[in-house]
């Protein structure tokens, strides 16, 4: 129950959080294209276009990640290895972003980061013990009888 609640609490998170990057990234965009701000002799066209991109790259690889999240979620299953990888790289990702926005935007935005790969670590860690707890798909015979075999002594 609580597997369920932590991870769609953070696939809902994760889609705010596309959303909001998104919408930045918009801005900056529009705002480059807009002044002809370049820096050292870039061209703004490029620069505008690029940040539209970028806006997009990283709203599309949180919705995937929310994505992978809500399927754990409605299953209640762990996800797959290709997928825990993702949620893995999201998890540094946003440690990075964290680290980034402390020195940058302020300690308000550093506890947001921090609050999401929190989310993101509580997911991994509650559906990691499943994993391990599966019973391996191998047939393999019973080993063979011992027979009339007795241990000797010394």
């Amino acid at each position: 129950m609580v597997r369920r609640l932590v991870a769609g609490l953070a696939a809902i998170v994760l889609v705010a959080e596309a959303a909001v990057l998104v919408l930045v990234h918009v801005v900056l965009g529009r705002t480059t294209a807009n002044q002809s701000m370049s820096i050292a002799g870039s061209d703004p066209d490029v620069m505008s276009k690029a940040t539209y991109g970028m806006g997009a790259g990283m709203g599309a690889f949180l919705l995937l990640c929310a994505v992978v999240i809500a399927v754990a979620a409605v299953r209640d299953r762990a996800p797959a290895r290709p997928a825990r990888i993702l949620l893995i790289t999201a998890a540094v990702t946003h440690g990075l972003l964290g680290i980034l926005a402390v020195a940058l935007v302020g300690w308000a935005a550093f506890t947001v980061m921090m609050l999401i790969l929190c989310l993101l670590v509580l997911v991994l860690m509650l559906y990691a013990g499943e994993r391990e707890a599966a019973p391996k798909a191998r047939d393999t015979p019973p080993p063979p009888p011992f027979g009339e075999l007795r241990p000797t002594s010394p």
